[in-house]
């Protein structure tokens, strides 16, 4: 009995320095930290917070008598910069990339309205082509601490061109059909 209660205790203690000492791998259960590539955030961050970056915009008609719409929204700072080819990813220390000062300038390129056709899940619809060109600005620094210090800052430009068509439906002259056209696109 006491050899079994000996054997008990020493199987206890060697059991809990096990799970208390952090090598056991699921110690915290269902908290236990599962380590993440830093690059998957940004991978889904693309995916699910921008994805209207490249879905068309269906508009109300455009109304006869009218002028014809103008391209009037530029593409965003937000937009442009995630449209630039990516930063390398650097290992600290050894290599890193940075881009400062950026400045952007965007151009309306063209402006041009499509007449009316069948586009498939929308119905008639007229294609406003809306192209801008935007030049980016910027300082790239390239850096790096080891094997030896290296600095190396350079003036650069870039040039992006993002279309930012949607689509207007089309009713016809009928202006019942232009008023609930309007209603359903709008909410009003």
């Amino acid at each position: 009995m006491r050899k079994t209660r000996t054997l008990v205790m020493l199987a206890g203690a060697l059991l809990g320095s096990v799970v208390l000492s952090g090598c056991y791998p699921l110690g915290m259960g269902l908290m236990t930290p599962i380590p993440v590539f830093p690059w998957v955030t940004e991978r889904m961050e693309d995916k699910y917070v921008h994805k209207n970056d490249h879905r068309t915009t269906i508009l109300p008609p455009i109304r006869p008598g009218f002028p014809p719409p103008v391209c009037e929204d530029p593409p965003d700072d937000a937009m442009v910069l995630r449209a630039l080819p990516r930063v390398a990813r650097g290992i600290p220390y050894f290599y890193e990339e940075f881009r400062d000062n950026i400045q952007i300038v965007t151009e309306r390129i063209v402006d041009k309205i499509d007449p009316c056709r069948f586009y498939p899940l929308v119905g008639p619809a007229q294609l406003h082509h809306c192209h801008w060109k935007c030049t980016v600005y910027y300082t790239e620094t390239i850096e790096s601490g080891y094997p030896f210090p290296f600095k190396s800052v350079k003036q650069r430009v870039e040039v992006v061109y993002i279309d930012k068509d949607h689509l207007h439906l089309c009713t016809g002259g009928d202006p019942l059909l232009q008023q609930t056209a309007a209603r359903e696109t709008s909410g009003y």
